[in-house]
């Protein structure tokens, strides 16, 4: 996950970035949506959903993503000096494994594939799961009134 990506192997591996205002950022955006998270789910558990919190959950990600995206971002490009001077998880050649790793592209390929992969995961599959769950949806509404076949759905007639 990019949490753990950002929290251990970039502030906390990184000790001349955690003062950065982008740190500051992502923190303060990953804190928001847990707490708007949790309490959608702790309301919703009780039975008790205030409509705010229920708008809060649905709403609020249009702000915070790319605040959240931007923060992760600019985190990982105020790393860049200090992974390219030391040479922080590198390895070079010669070595006994004789394979090369340099953290510094690394993390040029992470920032470059950032924007494509977020918008994959966080737009085009709760789409696709959405249409899904719509259709089984509508199927159900089509059994429970008589007007599909039990058999049809099943590939049975």
């Amino acid at each position: 996950s990019s949490r753990i990506f950002m929290v251990w192997f970039i502030t906390h591996s990184i000790k001349q970035i955690q003062n950065e205002e982008s740190v500051i950022l992502f923190l303060v955006v990953w804190t928001v949506t847990e707490i708007t998270r949790y309490s959608f789910y702790t309301f919703n558990l009780l039975n008790h959903l205030p409509y705010f919190i229920k708008w809060a959950r649905y709403n609020f990600f249009i702000i915070l993503y790319p605040v959240g995206v931007a923060g992760e971002l600019l985190t990982i490009y105020a790393a860049l000096p200090y992974v390219k001077k030391t040479g922080i998880f590198s390895l070079r050649l010669p070595n006994k494994y004789n394979v090369s790793f340099d953290y510094y592209y690394f993390l040029i390929i992470v920032m470059a594939s950032y924007i494509p992969c977020k918008y994959y995961y966080t737009l085009i599959i709760p789409i696709i799961h959405l249409c899904s769950h719509s259709q089984t949806e509508i199927t159900h509404k089509k059994l429970d009134l008589g007007i599909l076949n039990p058999a049809s759905v099943w590939g049975l007639d």
